[in-house]
């Protein structure tokens, strides 16, 4: 028998680790090859790990929800023949320790900024206290802890040794205070919302709808968020898309929607004014070569995924229409990669899809712009001819374009959006499909 080491694949170029959200195979079960054993989590995709080979999983290494980096193993699978293989489990905590130790240590571990605990007078460094607290150490036990740095201040080495020694001791010698308060405070954290009535129902939110709450409110703190807004005619577009959507799906296999031709003459407009597609880093302007158009799509569940079309600049309508489609489809049937949700530099959002006339959408960071659709509707119109102006019915809809005003000024996010809706009113309404 051998032992085959199942690793976290590479998910993308900017993915180092997932969490994992659930075993689908436990010690013991038999496993086939391309088989799926566990599912995971980015801080946007959920996907599948599946089995290289088939055989019986022996050891799992990590639980549910622990954070693993990319080429750790993460499951052991007895095959047959070959030679077994020696897997040593490492724990995550001491790594993500080291981690910040390697950071701290290289500004300067000597320069820690204090703290003063009223129960003591010793200094301790910001590594110090967060390892304390993630311990559940309090500060009277900080207090009788000897340092052994400079000045008798508690080192990082100090610390993790009174974890140590403090976890290795019988619960019934520890003090009352170690015991309780570590337990007591998550708990009273973790407690949930009682209804007053008795009538309310009270939900977790699930993993995607925290993180989701965290970008945006991040986003809004981030960014100084400004509109501008546009009042486009596409009728032109409207009875194009009538003309051609049969054609269109018989030759090519796909659905013909407004979509693709909108993400195209965003694209164009990306072109002419590429101070959008930028992103932030502190003070810094990252201007982008890569045009990747995020298209913000709506799950079952009622959770909001973005998908990014690579080099949308590049696809002409059929391929900007199968991307679209391929996009969409396999948002909705869960079947993302993580790859597929990265590297955008401008999002577009459809909220005419659920009748809005406009809307103001958050940023996607560290993007600068987003521009949201809105519903296409029949609306009376002035309509200048050479004989003069006359009354009739035209289709319209809203352009909302908000933008990030720490970079992009009201001349620039203003021009941007017009140019987007000159393009759609230009759109040729004998254009070949």
């Amino acid at each position: 028998m051998a032992r085959f080491e199942l690793k976290l694949p590479k998910m993308g170029e900017s993915v180092a680790e997932a969490t994992i959200t659930n075993w689908l195979k436990e010690v013991g079960d038999k496993i086939e090859a391309d088989e799926a054993v566990l599912e995971i989590a980015t801080d946007k995709v959920d996907s599948e790990v599946p089995s290289e080979v088939s055989g019986i999983l022996v050891e799992q290494l990590f639980g549910k929800d622990d954070l693993v980096q990319v080429g750790q193993t993460i499951a052991i699978i007895e095959t047959e023949g070959g030679e077994l293989v020696s897997i040593v489990k490492e724990a995550v905590v001491p790594e993500v320790v080291a981690e910040v130790t390697k950071t701290v240590d290289a500004a300067k571990e000597s320069v820690a900024a204090p703290v003063d605990f009223s129960d003591s007078e010793k200094f301790l460094s910001p590594l110090v206290k967060n390892i304390a607290k993630e311990e559940g150490v309090s500060v009277a036990e900080l207090a009788s802890i000897s340092g052994t740095g400079k000045e008798g201040r508690v080192t990082k080495n100090d610390i993790l040794d009174y974890v140590k020694n403090r976890a290795s001791q019988p619960v019934v010698a520890a003090p009352v205070a170690a015991v309780q308060k570590p337990v007591a405070v998550p708990v009273a954290q973790k407690a949930a919302p009682v209804s007053v009535s008795g009538g309310d129902e009270i939900i977790e939110m699930d993993r995607m709808r925290k993180l989701i709450a965290g970008y945006m409110v991040a986003s809004v703190q981030t960014s100084a968020h400004v509109q501008s807004f546009i009042e486009v005619d596409v009728t032109n577009i409207v009875k194009w898309r009538e003309k051609n959507k049969n054609t269109f799906e018989k030759r090519e296999g796909e659905k013909l929607t407004y979509t693709p031709i909108f993400m195209e003459a965003v694209a164009k407009a990306l072109k002419d004014y590429p101070g959008m597609n930028i992103s932030v880093d502190g003070d810094y302007i990252i201007k982008k070569k890569n045009i990747n158009l995020g298209m913000a799509a709506s799950l079952p569940n009622g959770n909001l995924i973005v998908p990014v079309i690579k080099n949308a600049d590049q696809l002409n309508l059929v391929g900007m229409a199968k991307a679209v489609n391929d996009l969409g489809g396999r948002a909705k049937a869960g079947k993302l990669k993580p790859d597929d949700t990265q590297g955008g530099t401008y999002t577009v959002t459809n909220v005419g899809t659920f009748g809005s006339v406009f809307g103001t959408p958050i940023l996607n960071q560290p993007q600068v712009g987003i521009l949201a659709l809105g519903a296409i509707r029949k609306m009376p119109a002035v309509i200048e001819t050479p004989e003069g102006d006359f009354i009739g019915i035209r289709q319209k809809m809203f352009l909302s374009h908000s933008y990030d005003h720490r970079v992009v000024d009201g001349a620039l996010g203003g021009s941007f959006v017009k140019r987007v809706a000159e393009y759609l009113e230009a759109f040729d309404v004998n254009r070949d499909v």
